[in-house]
């Protein structure tokens, strides 16, 4: 496909189902979509005036609905694609090397023929870039060089896991350019998922790119981390009378990652300490039994974490469950028990080295207030700054919405939609 026929096909409406599909019936979304993609073809052009031939990608943010850092120690998740994309407009090129420029971010330029790990670049876009062709290069991927032009309204730092995002659109813009699809969506979420623990340094587990990559409601239960166990679910809040919306505290994640690797480690102390790698190989009853002993060598919060696992990774199960039976009340009950683990067990609401810098507890607080016992509110992700995550009544969404953005600044809340896949091409 070249410039001028997705243009044409922009204006004709050729497009239309597939943005339906990524983003919703919304006439005004649809309207927004489309100039969002003509702004983006004409900065590729721009940047690429020599390419004619085209292909489009776009992948998912994702949120979190159940298992706060369960992952990380084989437990079960459950989550979902979102309506915030990131998307690429991309050509081959001739010379062995791979260019990206991403709206509002520095460029990145690789020679593929220098693939290994570059210690100065930990935690930079063109670490993570890097990381995912060494992996598919393991793979045994013929990888040729590409230009690509990358746009995305999952915001760094909003919860919704722009970093995946922009990994699972690498991986497919990889997998369908040079591989013919053959890799698959599982293994480009494990893919992301090497390139941010290896290459970037960051340590996290494979919720989000898996999310990010299959779409869609998904329970994943990563006891086997080889091959994840993965059940879709069919639910729609919007027709229960809820919506989902994710508010932006603004608080900021600037020397967080301690805080966050801080939480695995910890747990995986308590594991070890019980004769095992990861706290999902320990029973729950194994656990508070060795209370006495592990006390000697573990720090109470240590202890504390672990307990938010055993009962967290169970919710995550019956969340599932409740949403598969069409039941909000319990679903909602059990998202709220959620909230109230992390805060008191998973202690991921602020960082102990500010402990003045409480965004996300104040936003709960306001948002219990405005909801007043309906739906639910905990935090979502990772935690410690911020965001977090809310089950609205539709009548209360105005309302909602105004007092977070007076309180937290203006755009600061999203009104999401689930978005039924993952890494995907557009194609005429």
């Amino acid at each position: 496909m070249n410039l001028t026929d997705f243009i044409n096909g922009i204006s004709s409406g050729a497009f239309d189902d597939k943005f339906r599909l990524l983003y919703g019936s919304s006439a005004k979304n649809l309207m927004r979509q489309k100039t969002r993609y003509i702004s983006a073809a004409e900065n590729f052009s721009k940047l690429y005036p020599e390419c004619s031939e085209i292909r489009i990608f776009s992948a998912p943010g994702r949120t979190e609905i159940g298992g706060n850092h369960t992952d990380h120690q084989h437990g079960c998740v459950l989550a979902a694609a979102v309506d915030l994309d990131a998307v690429a407009f991309v050509s081959l090129n001739s010379e062995n090397t791979v260019r990206i420029s991403s709206e509002g971010y520095s460029d990145t330029l690789i020679n593929l023929s220098d693939i290994e790990v570059h210690g100065d670049e930990k935690g930079t876009t063109t670490a993570l870039v890097r990381g995912i062709l060494r992996k598919f290069r393991e793979h045994g991927t013929d990888i040729k060089g590409f230009n690509a032009y990358i746009t995305s309204d999952v915001l760094s730092g909003s919860g919704l896991s722009s970093s995946a995002a922009f990994e699972v659109l690498i991986g497919n813009i990889i997998d369908r350019c040079f591989n013919e699809t053959s890799v698959g969506a599982e293994k480009i979420a494990k893919i992301g998922q090497f390139a941010e623990n290896e290459y970037f340094g960051k340590s996290s587990g494979l919720m989000d790119q898996m999310v990010a990559s299959v779409g869609g409601f998904v329970f994943i239960d990563f006891h086997d981390i080889d091959s994840p166990a993965i059940d879709t679910v069919d639910f729609d809040f919007q027709n229960s009378g809820y919506s989902l919306c994710i508010v932006d505290t603004k608080g900021s994640h600037g020397d967080l990652t301690d805080d966050y690797s801080a939480i695995p480690e910890e747990m995986c102390h308590v594991a070890q300490k019980l004769g095992a790698e990861y706290l999902r190989e320990i029973t729950e009853d194994d656990f508070y039994s060795s209370l006495p002993d592990l006390r000697k060598d573990c720090s109470d919060r240590e202890l504390l974490r672990a307990a938010h696992f055993f009962d967290e990774n169970n919710r995550a199960i019956i969340e599932t469950e409740a949403l598969k039976n069409g039941d909000t009340e319990e679903f909602f009950s059990l998202v709220n028990a959620s909230g109230t683990s992390s805060a008191e067990l998973l202690q991921n609401l602020f960082s102990a080295k500010t402990p003045l810098k409480q965004e996300i507890p104040l936003a709960i607080m306001l948002s219990k207030r405005l909801l007043a016992g309906c739906g639910a509110v905990r935090v979502h992700g990772g935690g410690f700054a911020g965001t977090i995550q809310a089950f609205v009544p539709s009548y209360k969404i105005s309302d909602f919405k105004n007092e977070m953005e007076r309180i937290f600044g203006e755009n600061c809340c999203y009104v999401l939609k689930i978005r039924s896949v993952g890494g995907f091409e557009l194609t005429l």
